[in-house]
């Protein structure tokens, strides 16, 4: 009598979002899946917690509506009578000495509407009659990669990039427009400036025409917080999920046609653990992962390109507040602040207006968060928790007038977080990605490849596990279903 066949094993390492999704698209595959998570808890940067017994995420809080990944995976998952969506989109900048209105009409800060430029009242009158100038200016040339800041403010000039496309950009990356590649961060729009000689017409191409039936939210969260998500995907993969279980070493194991398997090991060098797999998925930032390919011959190229890559820190400090601090009625969503305005705080969002839903927890409360970081504030951010709560606050009684103390302070650290899109990302992905793909049985996702919000997160898990299945395809399993050995 014949023993079954062994399933193939995948192992993933990595226990973020995108390794998690990676899991979840491997299911009814007949593989034995096994994610290693060398943190004592899953999600990476995907976490929630209470703030005056109000769950409010640490990290990430809201997901793009409009891309799809996110949103099916939610609903896949069996959680999609949790998406909520946000009370106001409407948002400020906090510069020149007060808050002023974030135009509609832009992308990512590139202005589309120099008359709601105006208006905003974000640039000084120089700063605005320059911006007109790329009414009238000839195209600009660009042969290669260029930084945000060079490209926009040849057509805009600095004012805008510094008050306007600096901060958005700063929010979403904790970078600097003047490293930030043009290509990699604004790609749709990049793609757009080479059919239009005005890039204000570029971003406009690419906006909703005035007059248009609105499209639905652009963002949206779950109720419990996106916190939630992580723990629900890992439940309904099916894999063997583990935690403080990093992965040292990544290694080559002999096969009968010549191309052979993986074994990775596990723990602690004084006691390792060794696990066999068919295939391997690196769903770790871009420094461990350049770590574990650096000794695989061959592979020298992709770690070369990832380590180069560089990651900002940053930290979120949440603040509760009686609604009554607030002089009058918080408006929009919140604000960001440019750098030169040098505020500790880059980013603030009311997060009880924003989210409605957070109120039931307590009507009387006003819940904020406050970014605070950007690549090279190294120095603010070594404050202790206290420092930065305090000047997060000081901060924001400038921006609104709030009295008093917070009723209930969370501080949370990011340190590493943010894998910055500088300038010549898109070559080192297509190197690292060509290096992968001469190792039969490995390929990589997350955020440090395609996007960092997590639907391009879990279109790059999606991408990787095309790959492996790919693999897995053309050869018999060679590990013994993940199994574990010290």
């Amino acid at each position: 009598m014949s023993s079954p066949p062994q399933r193939p094993a995948v192992a993933i390492i990595g226990g973020g979002i995108a390794g998690l999704a990676a899991a979840f698209a491997l299911r009814d595959r007949g593989l034995a899946v096994t994610v290693l998570e060398g943190s004592p808890r899953l999600g990476g940067k995907i976490t929630v917690s209470g703030v005056a017994g109000v769950p409010v995420d640490e990290g990430a809080e809201a997901l793009l509506a409009r891309r799809p990944e996110g949103t099916e995976l939610i609903g896949a998952v069996g959680l999609a009578d949790e998406l909520v969506s946000p009370g106001t989109t409407a948002a400020a900048i906090w510069t020149r000495g007060r808050l002023r209105p974030l135009p509609k009409r832009q992308f990512m800060g590139v202005p589309a509407d120099l008359d709601e430029l105006q208006r905003s009242g974000i640039v000084s009158d120089a700063g605005l009659a320059r911006a007109r100038d790329d009414l009238r200016l000839p195209p600009t040339p660009r042969d290669a990669d260029v930084p945000v800041a060079s490209y926009v403010g040849a057509r805009f000039g600095s004012e805008v990039v510094d008050r306007l496309v600096d901060p958005l950009l700063g929010g979403v990356y904790a970078g600097r427009s003047s490293e930030l590649s043009f290509e990699a961060t604004l790609g749709g729009l990049a793609q757009a400036a080479r059919q239009h000689r005005s890039l204000a017409e570029a971003a406009g191409s690419l906006l909703p025409q005035p007059g248009a039936p609105p499209a639905g939210p652009v963002f949206t969260t779950l109720a419990g917080g996106l916190g939630t998500l992580p723990a629900a995907v890992a439940a309904r993969s099916g894999a063997t999920v583990r935690t403080g279980a990093m992965v040292r070493e990544l290694a080559r194991t002999a096969g009968a046609d010549g191309l052979g398997g993986w074994r990775l090991t596990v723990g602690a060098t004084r006691a390792p653990e060794y696990l066999d797999a068919d295939a391997v998925i690196l769903a770790v930032p871009a420094t461990p992962a350049s770590r574990l390919l650096a000794g695989l011959p061959g592979a020298a190229p992709a770690a070369t390109a990832l380590g180069e890559i560089e990651y900002a820190s940053m930290a979120v400090v949440t603040l509760a507040y009686p609604a009554g601090a607030f002089p009058g009625r918080l408006d929009g969503s919140g604000y960001l602040v440019p750098a030169v305005d040098q505020q500790a705080v880059k980013a603030v969002t009311f997060s009880t207006v924003k989210w409605p839903h957070l109120r039931a927890g307590d009507p009387g409360l006003e819940i904020v968060r406050c970014s605070v970081g950007r690549i090279g504030e190294e120095a603010l951010l070594q404050r202790d928790d206290a420092g930065l709560a305090a000047a997060a606050a000081a901060d924001l009684a400038a921006a609104t007038g709030v009295r008093g103390a917070p009723a209930a302070v969370r501080v949370s650290r990011w340190g590493g977080a943010l894998p910055q899109y500088t300038v010549g990302h898109a070559g080192r992905v297509a190197r690292v990605r060509a290096a992968v793909a001469a190792q039969p049985g490995l390929a990589v996702c997350g955020a440090a490849y395609d996007g960092l919000g997590i639907p391009a997160c879990i279109a790059s898990a999606r991408k990787a596990v095309d790959q492996v299945l790919a693999h897995l395809g053309r050869q018999a399993p060679l590990a013994a279903g993940g199994r574990m050995s010290a």
